[in-house]
């Protein structure tokens, strides 16, 4: 009965748009709508099947669709051809990808372009240019508060610059990330400032009260993204005369995706974003998304049910295009941000994978790999047709997101291992070399998150500053370290700008009143090409990082075991000190490389015995595929240089 209900509205909407002047060239439109359509027309219904106006909401949701469509470009239309025949393109191991502020990176999109070089030198093939949506100056939260989702911002350059940026890089078959920020949007967005003038249509696309009664039952539940600069979750608004809800800063609206005209306007954003040349759209906050009494706000089901809407309605009419979650959650939450399907992302085919970032910096810490052999037992099992974006750093915060319970198995009080690892990297315990700093500390419970650049978290900017040539030199293998972890572990590896060539931590946005607050900022630095050519000079240390990461990553794109198709199995070996773990070529089984990273300051021997209960038999034949050397075994034993890392085959 119900399939036969969604048959009929589907022929009922077919009609219409067939005899409107929408129905040009839309065969492939209305195979992918037909093959959708029930899934899409469930969800829907799920979500807004009591409303009076849910066929006519429904309406509007196709014909934007069929709009978006029409106006896709040939060269898209057939690059969805081609990935819809090849769906599990994004799985293999030659795409290594980057993140960067295009105007610190290189002042805005034409400097962008003229310097793909240095990117494509590196081994970069995906570029995610982070947010440059029109947004307030002062009140932009690094992009992520926009003023205007149809518009760059003019700091950056124009509409045809950034159709330029994705047309190059077509052309070089690098792929580009742009984000949509799909939970909140500045506080002068049109939408919030016809709501300001009393629009009530406009009014409901945010969650806006008359008094504190309702806010305050919200509160009762809900936690402080920023306890300290943007405490509570609510804000007054005078011109209004109302309360708002603004979960991450004052000047961001969340939106009221109780509001179907909300989830209708955000999946046209995404299909124009789609059709200006994006192959995956980074979607911002996505636990975020339906707001609930009672409930902490985050990770409902009915956030889950509009992922799956905005993938259903994406593939309908640009089917090429994938979807990341960024969703910094608890490890037991983020899988489910693929989706429910036994096979395909139902949701989003990548997600970030937070808590292997998090247990890395554990392991920098403690000097070995006990959290991060067990946190990694725990990780949730993807989708097959689902990847990781693996990162060591990024432009946001690093949070201590690993299981309490994963803790304890290696021997540690959560607290105060946490703390820790704070003090650790902010310098605070003694012996570390780390300049990081507390971020979001929150005085009612303690916890805080910790900002720094990559390099001045591991310990260089401090080694520089003393002329302490052992502690660069150890600085630097922990970088390489770190990257060689990520770049075999199973996924989409993704750099940090600047990290290749040793950043440190910058306070030039101390400077800025409007940033001077957001020690993130640190992290933030715009990028020193003056440095960045040092990495042509044997000795420096941009060249002692800059080469080895570019060695892996060209190596990485040969070895087919680095393809993410469930093939990591974690080898238990019994030395705390060491990461180790096998890749398996899904093509043949033969084809085997041994991963093993060492996170000791000092060399660590592992028994061979060890190895071979796990199927390596001939030890002694293996090559490191990063030197080309044969690896040395004595006594039955490999020596692991400290702080290294090996990709072994026989």
């Amino acid at each position: 009965m119900y399939e036969q209900a969604s048959h009929t509205l589907l022929n009922e909407i077919l009609s219409e748009l067939k005899t409107s002047t929408l129905d040009q060239q839309l065969r492939h439109f209305y195979t992918r709508l037909g093959a959708n359509f029930y899934a899409i027309h469930s969800l829907f219904k799920l979500l807004y099947g009591e409303r009076d106006d849910f066929k006519q909401q429904m309406h509007s949701l196709v014909e934007t669709l069929a709009q978006r469509y029409i106006e896709r470009k040939l060269e898209l239309r057939q690059s969805d051809l081609a990935r819809e025949r090849d769906y599990n393109w994004f799985l293999s191991q030659k795409w290594v990808g980057m993140v960067l502020y295009c105007d610190r990176f290189a002042g805005n999109l034409q400097g962008l372009i003229a310097n793909l070089p240095y990117l494509q030198e590196l081994g970069i093939n995906l570029l995610h240019v982070m947010p440059m949506l029109d947004c307030p100056q002062d009140h932009s939260d690094g992009g992520y508060a926009v003023r205007d989702f149809y518009n760059i911002d003019s700091r950056f350059g124009s509409m045809d610059d950034l159709e330029a940026l994705a047309s190059t890089l077509k052309q070089r078959d690098v792929l580009l990330v742009l984000d949509i920020v799909v939970n909140h949007t500045s506080d002068e967005h049109e939408w919030a400032q016809r709501a300001r003038r009393g629009e009530k249509p406009y009014q409901d696309y945010y969650f806006v009260f008359d008094d504190r009664e309702i806010p305050d039952i919200y509160e009762q539940t809900m936690s402080e993204i920023f306890p300290v600069t943007a405490p509570g979750n609510f804000t007054w608004d005078a011109d209004m005369g109302k309360w708002v809800m603004t979960v991450f800063n004052t000047y961001q609206w969340d939106l009221n995706y109780h509001n179907p005209a909300v989830l209708i306007e955000m999946i046209d954003i995404i299909l124009f974003w789609a059709n200006k040349g994006a192959d995956i759209l980074r979607l911002d906050a996505v636990a975020f998304l339906w707001k609930k009494m009672g409930s902490v706000c985050q990770n409902e089901r009915e956030a889950h049910l509009l992922l799956q809407l905005m993938k259903d309605c994406c593939q309908v009419t640009a089917p090429g295009v994938l979807f990341i979650a960024e969703a910094i959650v608890a490890p037991s939450e983020i899988a489910k941000y693929f989706g429910e399907d036994a096979i395909n992302a139902k949701e989003c085919e990548i997600a970030y994978n937070a808590t292997l970032m998090a247990l890395l910096w554990d392991a920098v810490a403690t000097k070995n790999a006990a959290l991060l052999n067990q946190g990694i037992k725990s990780l949730p099992a993807k989708l097959e047709r689902a990847t990781w974006l693996n990162y060591v750093r990024c432009h946001d915060d690093i949070g201590l997101g690993f299981d309490d319970n994963d803790i304890r198995l290696v021997g540690y009080e959560p607290a105060p291992h946490r703390r820790f690892i704070l003090d650790y990297f902010t310098g605070r315990f003694p012996g570390s070399l780390a300049r990081g700093l507390p971020f979001g500390e929150n005085p009612k419970t303690g916890d805080a998150r910790i900002s720094g650049s990559l390099a001045s978290l591991v310990g260089l900017e401090s080694a520089m500053e003393r002329g302490d040539e052992a502690a660069i030199d150890a600085a630097i293998k922990t970088i390489v370290l770190l990257h060689c972890v990520i770049l075999s572990f199973g996924g989409i590896p993704l750099l940090y700008y600047g990290d290749a060539i040793g950043t440190l931590n910058s306070l030039e946005y101390l400077a800025e009143p409007s940033k001077a607050a957001d020690n993130r900022w640190m992290n933030r630095s715009h990028f020193n090409w003056v440095r960045a050519e040092k990495r042509h000079q044997i000795g420096t240390v941009e060249q002692r990082i800059f080469s080895p990461l570019k060695k892996m990553i060209a190596l990485r794109k040969e070895i087919s075991a680095f393809a993410d198709f469930d093939n990591r199995q974690l080898l238990s070996v019994d030395v705390p000190n060491l990461l180790v773990f096998s890749r398996t070529d899904p093509q043949n089984s033969r084809n085997r490389v041994l991963v093993i990273g060492n996170f000791s300051d000092a060399a660590q021997t592992l028994p061979v015995e060890a190895l071979r209960a796990h199927g390596f038999l001939l030890m002694d034949a293996m090559r490191d595929l990063c030197t080309g050397e044969r690896f040395t075994v004595e006594n039955d034993v490999f020596t692991l240089p400290a702080l290294s890392c090996h990709w072994l085959t026989d």
